[in-house]
């Protein structure tokens, strides 16, 4: 996987988790896919499990904002890292600052068929900094 085809993924899972469109979720990942919300955890095995998953635990439209970029691939592997921020009830304020790692392992149509999430929880104090330098 190239850094623009991982970009371009990252986009289109991005535009997913935004929409929740069952179809634009299943095309991200492979038949067999595993996906980790943590190293240590269970999987959630197979893309009909994981579009479920993602269908029954959504977020509430326009309540987060997300920034990914990829920082390295190397064959079918790729790691992206960036920023999850979660509003308050008024929609203005972050409530909740993420800080993830994501894992990737893709097959050869350039569908994920390993995701390993590793995030972090960031002080308050922190995220307000990160928002006024991006």
């Amino acid at each position: 996987m190239t850094r623009d085809k991982v970009n371009e993924w990252v986009e289109r899972y991005v535009a997913a988790w935004r929409s929740y469109e069952q179809e634009a979720i299943g095309d991200l990942f492979t038949e067999d896919a595993s996906y980790y919300f943590q190293p240590w955890g269970e999987p959630v095995n197979g893309r009909k499990a994981i579009v479920e998953n993602w269908l029954e635990d959504r977020d509430e439209p326009d309540s987060w904002s997300a920034e990914y970029e990829t920082y390295a691939t190397d064959g079918d592997k790729a790691i992206v890292v960036g920023w999850t921020h979660y509003l308050g009830e008024d929609r203005r304020a972050i409530d909740k600052s993420y800080y993830n790692v994501w894992l990737l392992e893709f097959a050869a149509d350039d569908r994920c068929k390993r995701f390993t999430e590793v995030y972090m929880l960031v002080p308050a104090e922190q995220a307000k900094r990160e928002l006024a330098t991006n």
